[in-house]
This record gives C-alpha cells, sequence and structure tokens, in this order.
C-alpha cells in the first residue's frame, strides 16, 4: 500500500482512540531496518508509523557528512517506495526536533511538504515533532502555536511534549526535577488554552507519567499511566469536551510492563514510540550470526571464508527478521495486532 494519505493517517489515530488501541512507531535508521518494520508490519496485519530522529538523519545521509534535510527526504522516499509492496498502511514521522535543531531539520522539512501540497500533491511527512522539553513551558509552547498553523495549512499533525521525558536519546538530553518527569493538568491547560482541541489544527500530545529513554528493567522507573487519565478528565471538566479529549503518546516505554502500557492505552495513547528494543533485537542477532559463523566470516589462517556467509545479504536478512519480531510483538502489546484497514 502507498504511505497513508493524511486522511488515511487521521482516521488510523482516529480508529486506534475509538478501539482502544495504539500504533507502534518505530525509529528507523537504514534501509534495512525500515523493511524490518515492513515485514514486522505486515506479519503482524497491524499498520504503523516509521520515525526519523535528527541522528537517524544524519546517517541516513551518510554519517560523514551533516545533512539531516538531506537524509529524512532520502528516508521519505524510500519508504514511499518500497511500502507499495506491503499490504499494510504506514505513516511518517519525524520524531525529537529540539529548538536547536529546528533550522535545519523540521522547518526546511515543512518548506519541502508545503512545495509538495502547492503542487497538488500530499505532505511528504504526515506529522512532525517539535520536542519543546527543553525550554520554558510558556516557549514551548509559542513556538508550538506558531508550527500548528503550517502543519494544518498542508494537512500534516504536530506532536508536542509537555513536560520531561528523562534520559537521553539520539543526543537530546533531558534533565529536570523528579516533579517535571509528571506532568500536571495545569500544563495542559496551558497547551490547550493556546493551541485548541483540533480547531486550529491536529495536534497529538507527549505527556509525562515517569517516562524515561533509553534502558531500564521492569521496575527501574516508576511510571504512573493512571496520571493520563486524571489528566484527560481535567481537560475534559475544563474545556467541557467528552471523554479522552487528547491524543496521546508514549515515549521512554523500554521495559515498560504490558499492564502499564495497557492502562496507558485505555486513556487515550495512540502511538508509543519503540526505540531501544529493536535496535537490541537488530544487533543481538548479528552478533549471534557472527559468533555461529566465525570461521566462515573471517579469513583465519590464511583460509578464504566463506562468502556466503560473509555476503552482507546473508546477515542482514537474520537481523531485518529478527527485528520484525520485536516490531510483531509491540503490536500485540499495544493491540494494534490484526487491525490494518488495508
Amino acid at each position: 500500500m502507498p504511505v497513508a494519505s493524511p486522511e488515511q493517517y487521521a482516521d488510523m489515530l482516529d480508529r486506534a482512540k475509538a478501539g482502544g488501541f495504539a500504533y507502534p512507531a518505530i525509529n528507523v535508521s537504514s534501509s534495512q531496518t525500515i523493511n524490518s518494520v515492513l515485514q514486522g508490519l505486515t506479519e503482524a496485519g497491524s499498520d504503523g508509523i516509521l520515525q526519523v530522529t535528527t541522528g537517524g538523519a544524519d546517517y541516513f545521509a551518510g554519517h560523514t557528512v551533516k545533512a539531516r534535510a538531506t537524509g529524512a527526504l532520502a528516508f521519505a522516499k524510500y519508504v514511499t517506495e518500497v511500502a507499495k509492496n506491503y499490504p499494510i498502511t504506514v505513516a511518517l514521522h519525524t520524531d525529537h526536533c529540539p529548538k536547536d535543531a529546528l533550522p535545519g531539520f523540521v522547518l526546511p522539512l515543512l518548506e519541502a511538504s508545503e512545495e509538495e501540497v502547492k503542487a497538488g500533491r500530499n505532505p511528504i511527512f504526515q506529522s512532525h515533532m517539535w520536542d519543546g522539553s527543553a525550554v520554558p513551558l510558556d516557549e514551548n509552547i509559542d513556538i508550538a502555536a506558531e508550527l500548528l498553523p503550517r502543519m494544518k495549512n498542508i494537512n500534516a499533525i504536530l506532536e508536542i511534549e509537555v513536560g520531561v521525558v528523562g534520559g537521553e536519546e539520539d543526543g537530546v538530553q533531558h534533565e529536570g526535577s523528579n516533579e517535571a518527569l509528571y506532568t500536571t493538568v495545569a500544563d495542559v491547560t496551558k497547551a490547550v488554552e493556546r493551541l485548541g482541541l483540533g480547531e486550529n489544527g491536529r495536534y497529538i500530545s507527549a505527556l509525562t507519567f515517569g517516562n524515561v529513554h533509553g534502558v531500564y528493567k521492569p521496575g527501574g522507573v516508576k511510571l504512573r499511566p493512571e496520571l493520563l487519565g486524571e489528566i484527560q478528565e481535567g481537560i475534559a471538566a475544563k474545556f467541557g469536551t467528552g471523554p479522552k479529549p487528547l491524543d496521546l503518546v508514549f515515549h521512554g516505554g523500554s521495559g515498560s510492563t504490558d499492564e502499564e502500557i495497557a492502562l496507558a492505552v485505555a486513556n487515550g495513547v495512540v502511538k508509543m514510540n519503540i526505540d531501544t528494543d529493536t535496535q537490541y533485537a537488530f544487533t543481538r542477532s548479528i552478533a549471534g550470526y557472527m559468533f555461529s559463523n566465525y570461521e566462515g566470516v573471517l579469513k583465519l589462517d590464511g583460509e578464504v571464508g566463506n562468502k556466503k556467509q560473509y555476503d552482507p545479504r546473508a546477515w542482514g536478512k537474520v537481523a531485518e527478521s529478527a527485528m520484525a519480531v520485536r516490531v510483531v510483538e509491540a503490536t500485540k502489546q499495544l493491540g494494534s495486532y490484526g487491525q490494518s484497514k488495508s
């Protein structure tokens, strides 16, 4: 199927909200990891989201060249072409763009999509994240308010972060007090008063409930997914809406229990970011392959090795399939397994 149109993406999120499930949003950094996600989603019968960070986009462009907008466009073109061969629908998203990266990442990508829309085509990306968690809340919301009309004009969706996800992802370090790891109703109220609830452009919100990026064991971080339900109720009461007025995003989910994920989804999460676990699945399988085929992948003692074993396609297929297994697992945790409309 082709990459989702803006209307299809909006429908995906609406169906997730109504159906009580969420989509895995997988960070990718190469054609192989893209193929892994498409394979896994297909095996799961699930639609999903592929996303790229600033660091991932840099890598797509070539690790010796810092040209992240170019890399992001290359990512989008590759997915747009190869996704036609898979029977599921995917959306494209840019992840975690802090303030200093806006001029070299999201803004040029927005300009490229504006040109596409002007020519009668769809935007290149269906959504973009503005990560204002490292700046004061008022400035965070001010920048979101500047971006939202441009997103609306190209029928794309803005992702914002209200609160601070701890830890580090792709060079974006988030520091803050323990209190900052838990978004408050007052924080979200301030954002809604400025951004609206869809009438000024659609946005999805990464609220924080103790989340930390990176690696941790279950129980190593104190998550409070029930907080999301409390915020939904507070915003509904404040603005006179129906239940769960916010479309929510779950960041920093590595090590989360099935129960924590289920409660977050029940409280309005429609998108969950996944990076650490899929990275590990991909690389762990390569390590296992190399150890198992040691004499074939190395030219030992004057021998020639085994070309069929050191051919990058040999271990690449193993890695792609291993990562695809983790993608399938994510769809089961989030409830999107078997939910593809394609």
